[in-house]
């Protein structure tokens, strides 16, 4: 008999799950329409064409919060308190912005926040009947398309970018902000060979920076896993098996340890669970699609630029001073941090104080509470979906866990955190309905 995991046993509801006021009492919620989760993935390349890649997530947001009031009832699992928690300490650390372009992006990254928190809240209460998993995947599916579209832009136009229509309409000013350049006038690819690193362009597009692509990339990879399942047997099923081993090739190009190291683990410990529970069938699907990874690996030969990349660059060490000085110049500030990052003052060309990973950005901008809410979330999302009850469960699980190891390294101000939230809330979902009876599904799903 193969093995199987006990599921976790549901938490009790959250206080919040309560009827919104002026809600009548026993009154069926009104269901949660699926448009504002397509109209933010499926149509996004229009929305970065027209320079409001970035800014998409809060402005959808609002009609989302809209929608959740209508809902007429609004839950969260126990744990949701350490996020408002931190919500609530990031607030408060705008006392510490001194400069208005530093108050530009204390305000982006407010409102990046904001739109998690409401994204996070309307899959959370969505139901399988008006929201289903299966149409949540897809539509992350069709904007890990949008992704490798974007790759391909950067590896066969390296030192190209495009004008939006935005660029039209914000003052020139507001655009010497390099936050405000890059959403109106992207730019397909990453990297200054003339420069202090002397890097070779790497694909970025519909990213800000490389990092971004990377940590977007293999954030989406088990929602695409899942979206397999839900395609068999339909032209779709073999339209993303074609986009499969072609996005490995941008992929690659980006020369992206850490996206390496992250999808690595992330499929190293499907893999392990996948043996635990005896399932042999998701183990060969697996093993296959490990096996055309190195065939593609071997074709790029993207071994030869890692060690190159490795052998003639000095990010490791420059990563690790900058981590060093953001935790000792958060000694001089622990309560509300520095509000945003700062200058360094390790020398010239070297990044600024909490720009190089999500948990030194929220350590040096917000404290060490601060930092201790954000990571006690993810960790406390980590833990409660353990269990994985179902297939789903289980490969949104393995999105919150390679988010929480890339939040040391990798930043999260795009799309990142909205994606980690969404799986967050998908598996949340699963582990609070009854653990369904066995059924079938396709290899790479089967629990």
């Amino acid at each position: 008999m193969p093995a199987t995991a006990t599921p976790t046993p549901p938490a009790p509801p959250s206080p919040l799950a309560a009827p919104a006021p002026g809600a009548p009492a026993g009154r069926a919620p009104h269901p949660l329409p699926r448009w504002p989760l397509y109209a933010l993935f499926v149509v996004f390349p229009v929305w970065w064409l027209m320079g409001l890649g970035d800014m998409i997530w809060p402005l959808f947001a609002l009609p989302m919060s809209v929608l959740l009031l209508r809902h007429g009832q609004l839950r969260a699992p126990r744990g949701f308190g350490l996020w408002l928690l931190f919500l609530v300490w990031m607030f408060a650390s705008v006392i510490e912005i001194d400069t208005g372009g530093r108050m530009i992006g204390f305000f982006y990254r407010v409102l990046i926040y904001l739109a998690a928190t409401v994204i996070f809240l309307y899959v959370y209460n969505g139901t399988e009947r008006d929201l289903p998993a299966r149409r949540v995947a897809l539509a992350l599916t069709a904007y890990w398309a949008a992704v490798i579209a974007g790759g391909y832009l950067g590896v066969f136009f390296p030192h190209s970018s495009i004008s939006t229509p935005m660029a039209q309409i914000v003052p020139q000013g507001l655009q010497s902000n390099e936050l405000v350049s890059h959403m109106v006038t992207p730019r397909f690819a990453q990297g200054d060979p003339e420069g202090f690193y002397a890097n070779k362009p790497r694909p970025s597009a519909p990213f800000a920076y490389t990092n971004g692509w990377g940590h977007n990339y293999a954030e989406l990879i088990p929602f695409v896993l899942v979206a397999l399942a839900f395609l068999r047997r339909s032209r779709l099923f073999w339209l993303v098996m074609v986009l499969l081993p072609l996005s490995l090739i941008p992929a690659y190009l980006t020369v992206n340890r850490g996206m390496f190291v992250a999808l690595g683990l992330g499929l190293a410990y499907a893999a392990l669970r996948m043996a635990l529970r005896g399932n042999t069938r998701g183990l060969v699907a697996l093993g296959g699609l490990i096996v055309v990874a190195l065939g593609v690996n071997l074709a790029v030969g993207v071994q030869d630029r890692v060690a190159e990349r490795v052998d003639n660059s000095q990010t490791n060490e420059t990563r690790l001073a900058v981590y060093e000085e953001a935790y000792e110049r958060t000694l001089d500030s622990p309560l509300f941090g520095y509000g945003a990052p700062r200058p360094s003052e390790l020398g010239e060309g070297v990044p600024a104080v909490g720009t190089q990973g999500q948990f030194w950005n929220v350590l040096f901008s917000h404290g060490f509470a601060g930092a201790a809410l954000f990571l006690g979330w993810f960790v406390w999302l980590s833990w409660r979906t353990r269990g994985s009850p179902t297939p789903l469960a289980l490969w949104m699980h393995v999105v919150v866990l390679m988010t929480t190891v890339m939040m040391f390294y990798y930043g999260l101000m795009d799309s990142g955190l909205i994606i980690v939230m969404i799986a967050g809330a998908l598996a949340l979902r699963e582990a609070e309905r009854q653990p369904p009876a066995r059924r079938r599904a396709a290899p790479l799903l089967t629990g």
